[in-house]
């Protein structure tokens, strides 16, 4: 695999591609509904002097909530490489156009910006 985009415009491979992100968000949709699905026990958190049962519960929460929104950021890109994949520009980094590096589509069929930029704060 060379480091041209164009390359990965063969048919089978993007096809390929288009499968592994349909089933990444499939999964990621899964796990969001999980996490926002209400609590069974909402009663009893407090963040008293003791650790106790509500706290631990609100702790739980806090967890949840930040799990939940790294989710929808990897949603975000997943759904942002399936855009890229319909309009031809799959293999491209977001940022500054040039191509994404094989290996890193390999390991992240999601990514959307090389490694330069994503290493970059936004």
């Amino acid at each position: 695999m060379t480091d041209d985009p164009a390359d990965l415009s063969d048919l089978h491979r993007l096809d390929a591609v288009r499968a592994v992100l349909a089933e990444k968000r499939a999964e990621l949709e899964t796990e969001i509904a999980v996490l926002a699905a209400p609590s069974g026990d909402l009663g009893g958190i407090g963040f008293g002097k003791r650790v106790g049962e509500g706290t631990a519960l609100a702790v739980e929460r806090l967890s949840q909530v930040a799990a939940h929104d790294r989710l929808r950021a990897l949603l975000a890109d997943v759904v942002r490489a399936q855009a890229k994949a319909d309009d031809g520009t799959y293999g491209r980094c977001d940022d500054c156009g040039e191509p994404i590096a094989p290996a890193r589509l390999e390991a992240l069929p999601w990514a959307t910006r090389c490694i330069t930029c994503q290493a970059q704060p936004r």
